[in-house]
């Protein structure tokens, strides 16, 4: 088991923005397809700051979501359209990371 932490970096005074198209439209269209997301966070010092972070069980799963979601037409022609003119895409950081034997994150 892996999660993802994804830390965007919003345009200039769009993080609200942002925030709400995530939590409104992508993560429950996410979630719809299967995907485990496990929080949705703003930086509290950087105003421009959005995070959040997906679940995986393993390689094999992450590839089928992935496909479900991003190959999907409505992921193609609604949401990457909306979302590209909310975050600056060269600034995404994508980190895998692996919970340790006593995290709650297990």
């Amino acid at each position: 088991m892996f999660y993802e932490y994804r830390r965007y970096q919003a345009q200039a005074g769009r993080r609200d923005e942002l925030v709400k198209f995530m939590e409104e439209t992508v993560i429950p269209f996410q979630v719809s397809k299967g995907m485990d997301v496990t929080g949705s966070f703003v930086d509290e010092k950087d105003p421009d700051i959005y995070i959040w972070i997906r679940r995986f069980e393993n390689e094999a799963q992450r590839e089928e979501l992935y496909a479900k979601v991003y190959q999907s037409e409505v992921w193609k022609t609604e949401m990457a359209p909306k979302i590209d003119t909310l975050f600056i895409r060269e600034k995404i950081a994508v980190t895998r990371i692996v919970p340790t034997p006593t995290s709650a994150l297990q």
